[in-house]
């Protein structure tokens, strides 16, 4: 197995101390698996700030020695068919000189899987899929945004059902992070992108959140705003008949 340094380190230090990754985990807030995605799956590519810092705590170390120098490459994924790339899903129609129709904005969709958190996404960094193409306009007045704000996610899972189902597209605007007003939006929960209804707690301090799921199967549960990892709003969403 190919390891950087920095992973190379942590499994290291996890040995030394007699402890282990999901351990590790739990000791600096996160779910049981992120340690183990980190290492052995590549994701996130670095460590986050916060999580840094907590983990050099937690194992003893000083933080400066799980900073990476740099992001970590991807592996190289195999590019589709020519049927199947982006630039045949385009209008016919004259093309600006990046490849875009004219009067359409390029709009990314990206891996949920392999995507490596908040901080990816927002220094575009995230693992792309496909290109959409839509109207100006359309972004402009009906999303409300800017074209590089946007992307597209694919829902995987039922707990946002019947609103949102397993397979559907959503668009998510990464420029809104704060939930005022109340709505739908996309966060980072250690394992990957989920969609959920978030809305502030009026008046708490430090200030919480409240994040729902539409299937009541799940449990609705609180947590401090500076916990939740929120990538964006969901503005527009597309499902197959």
């Amino acid at each position: 197995m190919n390891l950087d340094p920095i992973r190379l380190k942590v499994l290291a230090l996890v040995r030394d101390r007699g402890t282990n990754l999901k351990n590790a985990s739990i000791a600096i807030g996160r779910n049981d698996a992120y340690l183990h995605q980190f290492v052995m799956r590549g994701t996130p590519r670095v460590l986050a700030e916060d999580d840094r810092r907590k983990l050099a705590a937690h194992l003893g170390c000083d933080e400066s020695e799980l900073r990476h120098d740099a992001v970590p490459p991807r592996k190289r994924r195999r590019k589709p068919p020519a049927a199947e790339r982006s630039s045949d899903l385009a209008p016919v129609g004259s093309l600006t000189a990046g490849g875009v129709p004219a009067g359409f904005g390029r709009v990314a969709e990206i891996d949920v899987r392999a995507s490596a958190g908040p901080g990816a996404i927002h220094e575009g960094l995230e693992e792309v899929k496909q290109v959409w193409f839509f109207p100006e306009g359309m972004i402009r007045h009906e999303f409300r945004a800017r074209t590089a704000d946007l992307r597209i996610i694919t829902i995987d899972g039922d707990s946002m059902e019947p609103l949102l189902a397993s397979g559907d597209r959503v668009l998510i605007d990464i420029s809104q992070q704060i939930p005022v007003p109340p709505g739908i939006f996309v966060i980072w929960d250690g394992m990957g992108l989920v969609a959920k209804r978030i809305e502030h707690e009026p008046n708490s301090d430090p200030p919480m959140v409240v994040i729902r799921s539409v299937n009541p199967e799940y449990k609705t549960y609180e947590r401090s705003a500076e916990e939740v990892h929120v990538v964006g709003r969901v503005v527009w969403t597309s499902r197959r008949l």
